[in-house]
């Protein structure tokens, strides 16, 4: 029979209905505006006490107070008015003082039968939600700096296997030197040494007790460093964000050595530098013996005991780079540790050092690259300079009871904060050289509300027309097409949902571009069945007849659409993503609901009845 669906699509269509309708639902419930309350280091200490005065100082200066939420390392408080955001920060900040932070948050506002179904908002980007934007320089001199202290630790390395005595080693710049007991040692030298690493220029001066190899890193060398260096960055702090599961972030590129990096719905600020701007790394060496030259050993502290120190080889078994995965747990007695898994490579290092070497002490040392900032008055204007230095602190000296693999553990940390941060820090990567942050700002929930409403305005309008349009166009077909219209903006923010894509100032463009193509395929079906009326077919072949000749050219027009939104997608980076993520989407549902639920409207109203005129 024309015009009559079987009984299993029309329950395939309810279903779906009803699933982006249980699924956009979320997006009813907006997030709370709230005030985090986190200490400096990363633990929370906020009691009972401080949390009355808190609690008592928002009341004196009017500030409604919708909940407080304490949770494991941070205070949650959550405010009925976004306005009160900012007065509740300063007040809290300056009733607290510098040992914690304050900053601006978004608390989810989701029914929990609503959470039991995996069901929550839209994830809204930067522009709408408000969050970080840093700007991080990447300092190219240190990296050359730790290229060649790697290749002075393997040069000397391959001289003592080859038995060829030297006396000690000098970095400057892009430049490294040795020095020899006489000339015939400094030739064998730079024979062997020259085979192994052909990135540097050699020279020989002096002779005899003054005979030095001086080796030059080559430009090319330089720039390929220098590209490494900020391409691996980019890659560990890609995957360092994606630990913090931050949604739609962006990290990319800007000039030769500076890195941007955008963390929507992140407020609090330290501690996104905390795990961002790090340049947390591990060295582990052996410790020295007492007759060890002293050109071979260096002295490091213990990171939380600066009153001890010792004496470890400039050698390093393994860095940080060697580590394939890391997590944090607790020992028998309870105190944090990391439990360290290395590639291939690091634990065919580490397993040869600790296998000749048992009952000698090993050293973990924790390397942190940082930057003081000094401001000065030049001409009447305050110019700041970065001076960066490097922290290097011993938090474990332990005995190799036996050869070591490619699991094992360190201890000696403060707490599980920094147990986990770690594990973070050396499970996404380290990196191949220290960053500094140029530029850091804070974009409040805020200022993206005015944005929010207008977007939602421009959707609102542009519906109202479409709607319009329809009903005085089509009459009866046009109601149909509006009833699928509305349902087509449901499906599309439940996928979007569902999907956690995020939505941003050009998706909500694609949402409106959206709605006007949405209809598109309602106005080809409809006028197909004009011209089948005026044909002369009956009014049930004519309905029938302008779907299935409309098809093709409404799949057509739609996935060539859909290929371009598709390269958009794969080339274009943040907001141009946005926009062919909502562009995909509301294609994909306006072709459901176009072709499927008008269809099965058509078919309730009209199928298997006598009908001799259509108003259409």
């Amino acid at each position: 029979m024309l015009n009559r669906y079987p009984l299993w699509k029309y329950l395939l269509i309810l279903v779906v209905l009803l699933a982006g309708l249980v699924y956009s639902l979320p997006n009813l419930f907006p997030e709370d505006p709230a005030v985090q309350i986190s200490s400096e280091q990363g633990d929370a200490t906020i009691d009972a006490r401080q949390l009355e005065r808190i609690r008592t100082s928002l009341d004196e200066a009017g500030i409604d107070i919708q909940a407080v939420e304490e949770e494991s390392n941070s205070v949650l408080i959550r405010l009925s008015d976004a306005d009160d955001q900012i007065k509740a920060r300063d007040r809290i900040s300056d009733m607290l003082g510098a040992e914690y932070v304050v900053a601006l948050n978004l608390a989810e506002a989701t029914p929990a039968w609503l959470q039991s179904l995996s069901a929550s908002p839209m994830t809204l980007g930067l522009d709408l939600r408000g969050g970080v934007h840093f700007l991080l320089e990447v300092d190219m001199d240190a990296a050359l700096e730790q290229r060649l202290e790697v290749n002075a630790s393997a040069m000397r390395e391959q001289l003592r296997g080859e038995r060829i005595r030297y006396r000690d080693t000098e970095i400057e710049e892009r430049t490294l030197s040795m020095a020899f007991a006489n000339a015939e040692d400094r030739d064998e030298a730079r024979r062997l040494i020259a085979r192994e690493f052909p990135d540097f220029d050699y020279a020989s001066e002096g002779d005899d007790r003054g005979a030095r190899l001086v080796m030059t890193m080559t430009d090319q060398a330089v720039q390929e460093l220098q590209d490494y260096a900020i391409n691996q960055n980019l890659t560990t702090l890609r995957n360092r964000v994606n630990e913090l599961g931050v949604a739609e972030p962006m990290v990319q590129r800007q000039g030769p050595d500076r890195i941007v990096v955008e963390l929507p719905g992140v407020q609090d600020t330290v501690a996104a530098k905390r795990i961002v701007g790090a340049t947390a790394n591990l060295e582990f060496r052996l410790e020295a013996r007492p007759d060890t030259p002293d050109n071979e050993t260096e002295s490091f502290p213990f990171r939380n005991q600066e009153s001890r120190s010792a004496d470890l080889m400039r050698d390093v078994i393994i860095s940080g780079d060697s580590v394939s995965n890391a997590n944090h747990s607790f020992d028998e007695n309870g105190r944090p540790q990391v439990n360290i898994d290395l590639d291939g490579t690091g634990g065919t290092l580490m397993n040869r050092a600790t296998r000749t070497n048992i009952g000698r002490n090993m050293a973990v040392l924790f390397i942190e690259h940082k930057t003081r900032e000094t401001t000065e008055t030049v001409d009447g204007e305050e110019v700041v300079e970065r001076e960066p230095y490097t922290e290097r602190g011993i938090i474990s000296l332990a005995t190799i009871q036996s050869a070591l693999g490619n699991s094992f553990r360190i201890t000696g940390l403060d707490s599980p904060t920094e147990a986990a941060e770690l594990a973070l820090l050396l499970r996404s990567g380290s990196l191949a050289a220290p960053i500094y942050f140029v530029q850091e700002r804070t974009i409040g929930p805020s200022l993206g509300a005015e944005n929010i409403e207008r977007g939602i305005m421009s959707v609102q309008i542009g519906l109202l027309l479409v709607v319009l349009f329809m009903l005085v166009r089509y009459k009866v077909f046009g109601v149909f097409a509006n009833v699928a219209l509305a349902l087509n903006l449901t499906l599309l923010v439940a996928a979007m949902s569902l999907l956690g894509a995020t939505l941003t100032l050009p998706g909500i463009a694609g949402i409106v571009l959206t709605l006007g193509m949405a209809v598109d395929a309602n106005v080809l079906i409809f006028e197909r069945i004009r011209e089948e009326l005026r044909t002369g077919l009956s009014v049930q072949q004519a309905i029938t007849a302008g779907y299935e000749r409309a098809f093709t050219s409404i799949i057509d027009a739609n996935i060539t659409t859909l290929l371009v939104a598709v390269i958009l997608f794969s080339i274009g980076t943040g907001p141009v993503k946005g926009f062919a993520v909502t562009l995909s989407l509301g294609i994909i549902t306006s072709l459901f609901t176009a072709l499927m639920v008008t269809r099965a409207m058509v078919n309730l109203t009209y199928g298997g009845k006598p009908v001799k005129k259509l108003w259409i």
